[in-house]
C-alpha cells in the first residue's frame, strides 16, 4: 500500500528509482546539463541538491557519503574539484529547470535542468546588468533615477529571454536529430526492401533449353548466367570458353543454338520453341 508516501515514485521500484536518481545526478554533476521529463527533473533537484551542499566540506567524510549515492568516482571528484568552489557562496537553489517542449512520442512534459552557476550566458547577462545598476545615480532625496528603477525588470526580461534562446536551441537540436533518425530509417527502410526484392527473384531454369543439363546450368549460374534474358546475351563462343574451363566433360555439347533458344525463352515464344526443339537434336 502506499499510505504516506506522497513522492512521485515515477513508475518504479524502489531500487529502479534509487538507480536511476544516481545515474542522473552523475550525468548532471559531469556535464552541467540535461533533457529529462519534468517529472524526473523535480524528483532529481530534491535528490541532488543535499548532495551538492554536502560538497561544500570537502573532507574525506564528506566525499564517502556522496560517493554512497552517486556510486560514481569523477562525478564525486567532479563536485568537490568543479561544482564546488562556484556554488560556495550560494545558500541553495542550485539547479534551474526550463521546460522546452512535449516529446513526440508519448507527448510527455520536457525540461531541460541545469546548474545555476554553470550558464555562462546567463551569467554574463547578469555581470553587465549588475555593472549598469551599480553606475546609476541617486537624487537628492535618496531615490534612485529612472533608469536603476527600471534596471531589475531589463534584468528579469533578459533572464527570461536567454532561458527562451535555450529552450528554442534545445528544441532545435531535437527536431534536426529527429530528422536525422527518420531519414536513417527511410535509407534503411529501402535498402531492406530492395534486398527483399532481389532475393525474391528466381533464377530462370536454363535446363528449357535443348542440350542443357542440370551440370551445365550450375556451370552457366557461376559465370553469372542465371536467367533466358543472360544467356540471350553470350555468345556460343563464350559459351564454349565457359565449358572448357569448368571441370567436366562437355565437348560434345554444341551451344551454338543456345542463345538463340534463350532468346525466344525470354520472349515467351514458347510454342515456336518447343516446335524448334523438335527438330533439333541435343540442342544442334
Amino acid at each position: 500500500m502506499r499510505h504516506g508516501k506522497k513522492f512521485n515514485h515515477l513508475g518504479r521500484k524502489k531500487k529502479h528509482r534509487e538507480a536511476m536518481l544516481n545515474n542522473m545526478a552523475s550525468s548532471l554533476i559531469t556535464h552541467k546539463r540535461i533533457f529529462t521529463t519534468t517529472a524526473k527533473a523535480k524528483a532529481l533537484r530534491v535528490f541532488v541538491e543535499p548532495l551538492i551542499t554536502k560538497s561544500k566540506d570537502n573532507t574525506t567524510h564528506s566525499r564517502r557519503v556522496v560517493f554512497s549515492y552517486l556510486q560514481d568516482k569523477e562525478a564525486v571528484n567532479e563536485l568537490f574539484t568543479i561544482v564546488a568552489p562556484k556554488i560556495a557562496d550560494r545558500p541553495g537553489g542550485y539547479t534551474r529547470i526550463l521546460k522546452t517542449h512535449n516529446r513526440l512520442g508519448d507527448n510527455a512534459d520536457m525540461c531541460m535542468m541545469e546548474l545555476v552557476d554553470f550558464n555562462d550566458a546567463m551569467l554574463e547577462a547578469k555581470a553587465s546588468k549588475s555593472a549598469k545598476k551599480s553606475g546609476s545615480k541617486r537624487t537628492r532625496r535618496g531615490k534612485k533615477s529612472t533608469a536603476s528603477a527600471q534596471a531589475p525588470v531589463a534584468e528579469a526580461k533578459a533572464k527570461v529571454e536567454e532561458a527562451e534562446e535555450v529552450a528554442t536551441e534545445a528544441i532545435e537540436a531535437t527536431e534536426v536529430v529527429e530528422t536525422a533518425k527518420e531519414a536513417v530509417v527511410e535509407k534503411e527502410a529501402k535498402v531492406e526492401k530492395e534486398a527483399k526484392v532481389e532475393e525474391t527473384k528466381v533464377a530462370d531454369d536454363l535446363t528449357k533449353v535443348e542440350g542443357i543439363g542440370p551440370k551445365i546450368a550450375e556451370v552457366l549460374n557461376s559465370n553469372k548466367i542465371n536467367s533466358f534474358a543472360d544467356l540471350a546475351k553470350a555468345t556460343s563462343e563464350s559459351i564454349r570458353e565457359m565449358l572448357d574451363a569448368a571441370e567436366g566433360n562437355f565437348g560434345a555439347h554444341d551451344p551454338g543454338t543456345w542463345p538463340e533458344q534463350a532468346k525466344m525463352a525470354s520472349e515467351g515464344k514458347w510454342d515456336e520453341l518447343k516446335k524448334w526443339q523438335d527438330e533439333l537434336d541435343g540442342g544442334k
